[in-house]
This record gives structure tokens, sequence and C-alpha cells, in this order.
């Protein structure tokens, strides 16, 4: 029911593009440090979600399709003996796009270049990242959209020319650039100008993970971090992880945070029970605001703006960061209106078995 459902914090990481837990491995994970297997105080196992990270494109679960490209792109560059091509990676937060950005230098045992769109501010920020790239080097902008269309088009024309041109007084100087790759990641690519989504010769577009694929990347990483997990913690957390990677992960550290906060060494059912509690996450992973809105529709169809003002929030982020889950679960439908309603289902969860009259 909504009103007794523990939640996490809303989950709406949703918006948050840091991609670095893309699963998953063996154990030829890269690691801290290494060696035998030992109790969980050992200070060879990790404690943290993300002290491991793949090293190898075999190491990676789902987005079958996306791995099937990029290992093609990759053979095809190594025949050749040249740069894999300009790739721009496409999907929700936190579905691995930083992290395969990582493999693919790795596989083409190159240096690795990587920056945050909306830390690049000026024009010096983009020469110097440009500039640093050797010849089949691999340079990943993440959160490409926050690039100024200013920034864009350097960057497409750079790409297009391999020369980079700056601005010195009245006379434009050009600076040879390295036949290097470049990887684009978004979650919004309409965001990019077009021609800059143009020069990207492969589109790697990523969607969200099933169950039993979520299942082996908390499997897996587990084992990675040399994590003693009971089986059923592996099955549960999928179901309130909303298809994303990420967030599974961050609720597997989570249950382990009630373990050790216990003195255990084995996470479990009850662990996985309580840090659900305290994050107040319910049994599909809603956080309290989307709770509360579901809440709210109980009442009957509401419009955008009546909703952000009961929960508070600016009605862009109630669209765009409480809403997608919702309608996508098929918790909530929009009418012609672009009034806010519950389906059945979501009355059902909410713990009312029929609409209201």
């Amino acid at each position: 029911m909504c009103d007794d459902m523990p939640d996490f914090e809303d989950f709406d990481d949703e918006a948050d593009d840091d991609d670095d837990d893309f699963p998953d491995f063996d154990d030829d994970w890269d690691r801290d440090s290494s060696g035998p297997t030992e109790t969980i105080m050992d200070k060879h196992e990790a404690a943290e979600i993300n002290d491991v990270a793949p090293s190898s494109l075999s190491h990676l679960i789902g987005q079958r399709g996306v791995i099937d490209q990029v290992r093609v792109a990759l053979d095809a560059a190594q025949m050749d003996g040249k740069k894999f091509d300009h790739a721009l990676l496409v999907g929700p937060p936190g579905m691995g796009k930083s992290a395969l950005a990582a493999v693919i230098a790795q596989e083409m045992a190159t240096d690795f270049h990587e920056v945050l769109g909306q830390s690049i501010k000026n024009a010096a920020d983009l020469n110097t990242l440009l500039l640093s790239a050797k010849n089949k080097d691999v340079v990943h902008i993440d959160e490409c959209h926050e690039l100024s269309k200013e920034y864009q088009t350097a960057l497409y024309l750079a790409v297009d020319k391999r020369k980079l041109i700056i601005q010195n007084g009245k006379t434009p100087m050009t600076l040879p650039l390295a036949d290097f790759t470049l990887l684009l990641s978004t979650t919004d690519e309409y965001g990019l100008l077009q021609p800059c989504r143009d020069r990207m010769k492969l589109l790697l577009r990523f969607d969200f993970y099933s169950e039993p694929e979520l299942v082996e990347v908390l499997r897996h990483r587990s084992k990675a971090l040399r994590w003693s997990v009971d089986e059923v913690v592996f099955t549960e957390i999928p179901k309130r992880a909303k298809g994303t990677p990420r967030l599974a992960l961050r609720l597997l550290q989570s249950a382990r945070r009630c373990a050790r906060a216990e003195g255990e060494t084995t996470i479990t059912l009850d662990h996985f029970h309580r840090a659900c509690g305290l994050e107040r996450i319910d049994n599909l992973g809603l956080g309290p605001t989307e709770t509360k809105y579901l809440q709210i529709l109980t009442n009957g169809a509401t419009r955008l703006n009546v909703l952000a003002s009961m929960l508070g929030l600016p009605s862009r982020t109630v669209s765009e960061v409480t809403e997608p889950f919702l309608v996508r679960a098929g918790l909530i439908i929009k009418d012609d209106q672009g009034r806010r309603q519950l389906t059945q289902f979501g009355f059902d969860h909410c713990g009312q078995n029929a609409r209201p009259d």
C-alpha cells in the first residue's frame, strides 16, 4: 500500500547521469587490491560498491545489442589497425554508458580522457581536452548535451577536420589534432546539434534491464567485492530497482551497511528489508515523493501544476523526475486534457480496489 510501504529517497537519480555502475564481470575485474578471500573486515575486501570496475567487454552483462555493436567495431578497428569509430551513447541514467566508454579504451589499449559536458566552461577547457589526446586515444564527454552550442560546433568541426581553430586576435590559428576517438554520452540526444550527432559513426542505444539481468549484475558484483550475500537478496533487489543497475547496486550497498552496523558478515533478507525501511522504499522501489504523488491521485484526476504545488516541487521536476517510472510501470496515465490519473494497477498498489466515482 502507498501509506505502508517503505521507500528510498525517490530513486530519482534518473536525473543523474554518472554511469559508473555498468554491470558486470567475472573474477578479473579491476580492484584496488587483491588477495585470497577473507572475512568482510579483511583489508582485501572492498567496502564500497564501486571499488571494482569491469575491464573487458566480456565482463559486461545486459545491453546485448550495444555490446554486439561495440564488439564488431572493436574487431574491425583492431584488424585495420585504426582507432575505434566515434560513437554516441544514448539512454537513461544509470545504464552504464560511462563504464562502457572506459572498457572501450581498455580494449583498445589506449589512454582514456573523460570529462563532464558541464565542466567545459570555456574554449580553453575544450582545447586542452582535445590537444591532450594522442592517436587512437579515447576521449569521452559525459552529459554532452550540457555543452553549449558554441562548443558543440567547435567539437564537430574539430572531429571533421582534425584541426583546432583558435582565435588569436583577428587572425584564426589552426592546430593539428591527433586521430582520436570521440565518445559522447547523453540522456538527451536532442540536446545535441544534429551535425554533432551525425558525425558519430555508431549510435549505441541503452535500455532498461530485466530482473534476471539485474540478478546477474548483483551476483557478479558481490563476487568481485567478496561480499557474502544470501541468494534471496539477489532476487528481491531487482523488484525495487526500476530496471536500473545503478539503483540495484545502491540498494545492495544499503543492505550491506545495515549488515555491518550489526556486526554481521553476511547480507541477509532482513538486512535488505531494514535498508528499505530506513530509505522508505516500497515494494516497487517507489520513494516518498512518488508515494505521495500516487496518494494525491487517489482523489481523482489532477493537473500537473496542482500536483507540483501539493508536492512542493517545480512542475518540471515532477514531469521529468517523478513521473517517468510511474508511467512506465503502468501506475498512472495522462488523459486528453493532460490530467494525471491512476490506472487500476495504481489503485491496487495504493490499496484501493476500485476507482472513486
